[in-house]
C-alpha cells in the first residue's frame, strides 16, 4: 500500500489509476485468465498491472457511517462509492 501523499506526488501513477476498476473485476482479469475476453479487457502478460482503490471494512477504517450503512455493516473489500471516489479524485488531483 502506498500513502496518499506519495500518490499525489507521482503524476505518472495518477494518470495510470483505473478509477472504474473494482475488486471483482481485478479477480476476473488477474486470477481467472481465460475468462477475460468476455469483459472487453485483456491481460496480455505479467507486466500488465492496474492501479485502483478499494474500501476495506475488515479493519477500523474511519469510513463514514453512510458507506457502512450502504453495505449493511458487512465486512469486506468493496469498490469505491461515488462519494468516496469524488473525494479521493479531488485529493489525488490536488497535488497538480
Amino acid at each position: 500500500m502506498i500513502a496518499l501523499e506519495d500518490i499525489k506526488n507521482d503524476m505518472e501513477l495518477v494518470n495510470d489509476i483505473d478509477w472504474d476498476m473494482t475488486p471483482e473485476e481485478a479477480v476476473t482479469l488477474y486470477l481467472e485468465w481465460g475468462n477475460n475476453w468476455s469483459h472487453g479487457k485483456m491481460i496480455r502478460s505479467k507486466e500488465d498491472v492496474s492501479h485502483y482503490f478499494v474500501l476495506n471494512t475488515w479493519e477500523d477504517t474511519g469510513l463514514a457511517d453512510s458507506f457502512l450503512e450502504s453495505v449493511g455493516h458487512h465486512k469486506g473489500v468493496y469498490g469505491l462509492s461515488r462519494e468516496v471516489r469524488e473525494w479521493l479524485e479531488g485529493e489525488v488531483n490536488s497535488g497538480f
